[in-house]
């Protein structure tokens, strides 16, 4: 077993189940969050709380479930989106869209396993709900991409902490 990275202060602090509730809760806002087209990301706060000594294996969870729900917004908000297409306020006009659908095409589905990364991860799970990928395909690549991220940052940060 390994010693303990906490503070004395914070070995001090009693057990409070509300406080574990409020601090998974923020991991798992912030991971839902992060995979949407809002910019914002849960990595930091998911390395101060694996620093912190909370459960590896329940941060991993909270927030790949987050991140994963968060992904299936991007692709319920492309098949909504997409019957947009068209108008004069829709964001993408058809030219680029036709580009986006001949590099979808071309890769395929397995682009969702860059689901993952910066910048391009998020507009290509909107861009599946757009190309009507199925569910049944979308779900496992992405969270195949998104657990895998994270356990990889799990492992990483207590390789090195």
């Amino acid at each position: 077993m390994r010693p303990s990275r906490a503070t004395a202060f914070q070995r001090q602090l009693p057990s409070n189940h509300m406080h574990d509730v409020a601090i998974y809760s923020s991991l798992f806002f912030s991971a839902l969050v992060a995979a949407t087209i809002f910019p914002m990301q849960s990595e930091a706060l998911l390395v101060g709380l694996l620093l912190a000594d909370y459960p590896a294996w329940a941060l991993v969870t909270v927030a790949s479930i987050g991140n994963i729900l968060g992904s299936l917004l991007n692709w319920l908000l492309g098949r909504w989106v997409e019957r947009f297409r068209g108008r004069s306020w829709f964001p993408v006009d058809d030219k680029s869209l036709a580009r986006a659908e001949a590099w979808y095409h071309r890769y395929g589905k397995w682009t969702l396993l860059l689901s993952w990364a910066p910048i391009v991860g998020d507009p290509l799970t909107v861009i599946a709900g757009i190309f009507r990928e199925p569910l049944r395909v979308f779900l496992p690549l992405v969270a195949v991409a998104k657990v895998g991220r994270y356990l990889a940052l799990t492992a990483l940060t207590l390789h090195f902490a």
